[in-house]
């Protein structure tokens, strides 16, 4: 494999990009608009600069990552001699398999069609195509030039051999993968997104406060940040999307997504896309300071 086209230019989609071009493959970045894939490229660079100033690459190693990512706003475009697509865009079922169904007529044969995909059936994505034994879920974690796993998910029909392919990429990433089998949630989410929805339920039933809860799970737990702050970060609406996906798939009422989250993601207080969630925070600035809630 030596092009990849990673479909989205947003948080996770630049991230899987600078990854891949960083370890010397030639990238085509795709969206829908020029003005995205500007902004993509430019959280690229701004991620490889801060790389820079910490010695982890040297300024020619940042200059060559850069020359190998090119930009597409034609799906046709960017995947047209792909040997492997990973497709990072909305966690959104029907938006993704539209997008699969778009990727099956425009790649090559023999390319491997991955999702980034947080909770949604790679089964379910792969029948949308007419290569099921080529799709399979490359589940990075945020961020990705950072975090160093990455869940392999297999569909029902993903090929052994595919499998194969996508551990020994994840490895060549400097990730370590892990192979999960296509149920809801997958492991990552299945396990988090409960522990956060139960304490967003902490605090919405008035038994402490954020800061509070935040603080029992870091310093008793020994988790780097607590719950409440890493919804924020991952994006409250995120959350919600995969508690929905949890209770749909499972059908059990410990899914239910907490009514304060609901109505939170109803007010547009998404987290730190927003401005505000559980915390405020100050654009450019680190700070962040726990909300009030009645």
């Amino acid at each position: 494999m030596r092009h990849i086209s990673v479909i989205g230019s947003g948080t996770m989609g630049n991230g899987i990009a600078h990854v891949f071009a960083q370890q010397g493959f030639d990238v085509a970045l795709v969206d829908i608009s020029e003005e995205a894939l500007r902004k993509g490229v430019s959280t690229i660079a701004k991620n490889l600069d801060r790389q820079v100033l910490k010695s982890i690459l040297t300024e020619s190693d940042k200059l060559a990552t850069l020359a190998r990512i090119r930009t597409a706003t034609s799906l046709e475009e960017g995947v047209r001699d792909a040997d492997l697509v990973v497709e990072a865009a909305t966690e959104n079922s029907d938006l993704k398999l539209r997008i699969f169904g778009q990727l099956d007529d425009a790649c090559p044969p023999q390319c491997i069609l991955a999702s980034n995909t947080s909770s949604i059936s790679i089964t379910r994505i792969a029948a949308a195509t007419g290569r099921p034994d080529k799709v399979i879920g490359m589940h990075f974690m945020n961020p990705v030039p950072v975090m160093k796993l990455v869940e392999v998910i297999n569909g029902y029909a993903t090929a052994s051999d595919v499998t194969e392919r996508i551990v020994e990429l994840s490895r060549h990433l400097g990730k370590t993968p892990c192979v999960v089998q296509d149920y809801p949630g997958f492991v990552a989410n299945r396990i988090l997104m409960p522990m956060i929805n139960e304490a967003i339920r902490t605090l919405h039933e008035g038994v402490a406060d954020v800061a509070a809860i935040d603080t029992v799970m870091k310093l008793g737990m020994s988790h780097p940040m607590g719950p409440l702050q890493l919804a924020d970060f991952i994006g409250l609406d995120v959350c919600l999307a995969i508690l929905q996906v949890l209770q749909e798939g499972f059908g059990q009422p410990a899914y239910a997504p907490c009514p304060l989250l609901v109505n939170m993601v109803r007010a547009g207080r998404l987290g730190v896309k927003s401005g505000e969630g559980f915390y405020r925070y100050v654009p450019g600035s680190k700070e962040a300071t726990p909300v009030e809630f009645r």
